[in-house]
């Protein structure tokens, strides 16, 4: 029997490793310059039709199926090639496995640097969560099959193992046109959403450190049925109502509002209500649909709460200023105190208290293209395949910036007109693009307007968009936000967009409906209290939320917090 020396067998070990190595970097640049030629994943269709987003295929290298050779064995995922990554660091991060690479095996090695490869080649994001398994309770695979897709739509939706929820649409078509008709429109949408009334009764709460006076003035629309429209629920001090009147100009639709009023905040928040129910040419609208609900924290009750009865006892003296008029943040209560604003706790309580089975959770200075919410129920009427879809879905909308001398757009080719003229921009361009960068963006706004409101673009909170801070349309189903967090200290719709992640939503992106910021345009400005509390807060949200989070939802590759 010949025994080769020691040395000369390693030697041989590692000049086949680093023929591997050599094979994995032909694979990698041969794989990135085909993604460069076709614009990989986040190649734009032509026109404006409604595009599904793209699941990438994953890559295949020689090495890997000299691994599968030494038995069977599952390929890892890996996932897509960025495009302007530097080939630096893959070569780097193969290297350092291969020069670690003991004598368990060359199968093992190779398999591993080709996983490392991947990894240097993927886009950098916090805190990536692993894949989850088809049968976890944390949602359902993502499909990369790309017979799956038929035309536009996925042949039957992306499954969800779990038991079906009785908030999503998935029931059949029947063929159904809109007539105009609205009770036989109301009842199409009842037939299909299968949703619950809810109680519209004044109550006092308590929520965590929260004193909630729910409903405690309620619009005059009374009991209204879960199908019949939509309501948007928002947050504020009374320092933004100004912006009310403006917004039910456009809603015309049921708006609950949380109002966060402690201590003396209180007094002028119950006579802004007044004032704006009472002395203005658009009062009729606050009355017929604005309900409002007061907070504030158990620390800082005001001296006396009259019962919800009482309020409107007197009528208030309307030659008075507004009681919003003229005042900053720098005179409330809160500011003297010190203290942050709880903007998830409103959020919650506004959307808690809807009494539609659809929500528009936004804020109150931004305002929605007219007649959205008829438009919004007869797509849901139509109940085309795309919403038979099993996979849980919210649908955002496009928001913008237009000039502080400008109007507000009305309608989508307005919108155009002001995006070309450069009177409007997309939102927070100038303060965090990618925060509400909208997949598909620019074909969208290139796409011409259509009568009928339809989803132009289903896409996912990954990638590019892995931070992005959608404003949508949802329902009572979905997860709520992290009432830990405060407007101060920024980040505060980021657990919320994870668990959409990680739960495998799908975000149907409405063609012809968006959002405009009350006019003027925002830049970033220097806030060294705001910066320090960013920092606390993304201390909290990586060593407590997040960990909870990965318990409560579990984890799902290229979801980020």
């Amino acid at each position: 029997m010949r025994f080769e020396p020691l040395g000369q067998k390693m030697f041989s070990r590692r000049n086949w490793l680093l023929r591997c190595s050599i094979l994995i970097n032909i694979a990698v640049i041969l794989y990135i310059g085909s993604q460069l030629m076709i614009g990989g994943g986040n190649n734009f269709a032509n026109g404006g039709s409604f595009m599904l987003q793209e699941q990438q295929q994953p890559v295949v290298s020689a090495l890997q199926m000299a691994a599968a050779s030494q038995g069977p064995q599952q390929p890892p995922q890996q996932p897509p090639i960025a495009k302007h990554r530097d080939l630096a660091e893959i070569f780097e991060a193969e290297e350092r496995l291969l020069a670690n690479a003991d004598a368990t095996g060359a199968a093992a090695a190779a398999a591993e640097a080709a996983a490392a490869a991947a990894q240097a080649a993927a886009p950098q994001a916090p805190e990536i969560a692993p894949v989850i398994p088809a049968n976890d309770s944390g949602g359902a695979p993502v499909v990369n099959d790309p017979s799956q897709v038929i035309g536009n739509i996925g042949a039957g939706g992306i499954g969800v193992p779990n038991a079906p929820n009785p908030e999503l649409n998935n029931t059949q078509s029947d063929g159904y046109i809109v007539t105009g008709d609205e009770k036989e429109l109301e009842e199409r949408v009842r037939s299909l959403i299968n949703c619950y009334d809810r109680d519209y009764h004044q109550q006092t709460l308590q929520r965590g450190d929260f004193w909630v006076l729910q409903n405690y003035v309620r619009a005059e629309h009374g009991e209204i049925k879960c199908h019949e429209s939509i309501t948007y629920t928002t947050h504020a001090d009374y320092t933004f109502l100004d912006n009310l009147i403006p917004l039910l100009e456009r809603w015309n639709a049921p708006v609950s509002i949380a109002m966060h009023a402690p201590g003396t905040d209180f007094q002028p928040t119950v006579d802004s209500i007044r004032y704006l129910r009472e002395c203005l040419p658009g009062s009729h609208l606050v009355r017929a649909y604005t309900t409002f609900h007061i907070y504030f924290g158990t620390k800082h009750i005001p001296r006396a709460v009259p019962k919800p009865q009482d309020v409107f006892k007197t009528g208030y003296n309307c030659t008075l200023p507004a009681p919003y008029f003229n005042i900053t943040s720098g005179h409330l209560y809160k500011a003297q105190k010190k203290l942050l604003y709880p903007v998830n706790v409103g959020r919650n309580i506004a959307r808690d208290s809807a009494l539609t089975h659809f929500i528009l959770a936004s804020d109150i200075e931004l305002y929605p293209n007219p007649g959205l919410v008829k438009k919004f129920l007869e797509m849901i009427a139509r109940n085309e395949q795309y919403l038979r879809r099993k996979a849980p879905r919210v649908f955002p909308l496009a928001i913008f910036e237009v000039e502080e001398s400008s109007p507000v757009p009305h309608d989508k080719t307005e919108l155009q007109e002001f995006l070309r003229t450069g009177k409007a921009i997309p939102f927070h361009k100038r303060v965090c693009a990618s925060c509400h960068g909208v997949p598909k963006s620019k074909e969208w706004m290139s796409a011409n307007e259509t009568d009928e409101l339809s989803v132009f673009h289903i896409g996912k909170r990954t990638g590019y968009y892995v931070h992005w801070e959608p404003i949508y349309i949802g329902t009572h189903a979905d997860p709520h936000y992290d009432e830990r967090l405060s407007w101060e200290g920024k980040s505060d719709k980021m657990p919320q967009g994870y668990a959409l992640c990680v739960l495998d939503y799908e975000f149907h992106i409405l063609d012809n409906a968006f959002l405009v910021h009350k006019p003027g345009i925002k830049v970033l400005k220097k806030d060294n209290r705001r910066a320090m509390l960013s920092g606390k807060t993304n201390q909290l949200i990586r060593k407590i939320i997040y960990p909870e989070l990965k318990i409560m939802y579990g984890m799902r590759r290229g979801c980020a917090i």
